[in-house]
């Protein structure tokens, strides 16, 4: 039978701590601030989105046999989230504390509990996903174990590598190479142009996409390299948790799921990540497919 999508990766509960000035005051001990709890982590933020715009979903992954385990696989149950292959870490679930910034801005602390130590089920994940179009795989170690079979199994492979330091870091190296489509943050770069080559010359016969922020995305493929300036929405950017993850749902359904052009699902994806910089900590509320279509509609 299969899904429409498969998400593979990392999940988890992020605190995030809002504050309310602009820097952090380590003269005192106490810091009255806000304070708000959401599932999250990559596979969270994706797995949820794609749901909101329509499509059957799946989740492979792992949480801890405790009460945030409990609750994502309760929650994601509930949204009608396929997660048979959500097996237990016997470290506990994931989690990361976000210090927001109020101009949505954040610094990230992650644990990642048994992310390096964890085997997946190889012969049993491709036998649960036979049939699935498409497979959006976080870079939590364990995952790189089924890069290869998935596409061997025929599933087009999306990664995100997410903030990328060094292009040449080999943590990355089988993601980079297995990915028919690459998603990427520009956060430790500038100019994402010699990335983004980089990348199409281990593979041109993909799609690598930069999320830019408030500077835009850039789109590469072997006819070239666009840019595309950001979205405005009327809601003010207040958390920027998910919007790559929201940029990698919205053109991963226009375009692989929808039959949306290239150009239409970058501004999909780009409208479904300024939507999620509107929202506080709520991963469970991201842009539904009827927002975004009326959206979409408008900005053409």
């Amino acid at each position: 039978m299969g899904f429409e999508v498969a998400v593979i990766g990392a999940i988890g509960i992020d605190t995030n701590v809002y504050l309310s000035g602009s820097e952090i005051d380590f003269s005192v001990e106490a810091t009255f601030t806000e304070v708000v709890d959401c599932i999250g982590q990559a596979g969270g933020y994706v797995s949820q989105s794609l749901k909101r715009l329509g499509h059957e979903v799946c989740f492979v992954g792992f949480v801890g046999s405790d009460y945030f385990g409990d609750h994502i696989r309760e929650t994601l149950s509930a949204q009608g989230i396929d997660i048979a292959f959500l097996k237990t870490d016997p470290l506990g679930t994931k989690r990361s504390v976000n210090i927001m910034y109020k101009n949505g801005e954040r610094k990230n602390f992650y644990d990642g509990r048994g992310a390096m130590a964890l085997k997946p089920d190889v012969e049993a994940i491709k036998k649960y996903l036979f049939g699935t179009k498409l497979a959006h795989v976080n870079i939590v170690n364990w995952s790189r174990f089924l890069l290869k079979p998935l596409r061997e199994a025929g599933l087009v492979i999306s990664v995100d590598i997410q903030d990328v330091t060094d292009p040449d870091d080999l943590y990355r190296e089988d993601y980079v190479r297995e990915a028919d489509v690459l998603f990427f943050s520009s956060t430790n770069f500038r100019d994402p142009t010699p990335i983004i080559s980089k990348y199409l010359r281990v593979r041109n016969d993909r799609i690598v996409i930069c999320g830019m922020g408030k500077r835009g995305c850039a789109l590469g493929t072997e006819h070239g390299i666009n840019f595309f300036g950001p979205v405005e929405l009327d809601e003010p950017v207040v958390d920027t948790n998910g919007a790559g993850d929201s940029l990698a749902a919205g053109f991963l359904s226009s375009y692989f799921l929808e039959g949306y052009t290239l150009e239409e699902s970058i501004l999909r994806g780009q409208i479904a990540a300024r939507y999620c910089c509107s929202k506080k900590g709520v991963s469970s509320d991201l842009i539904t497919k009827e927002q975004l279509d009326k959206t979409f509609a408008g900005k053409k």
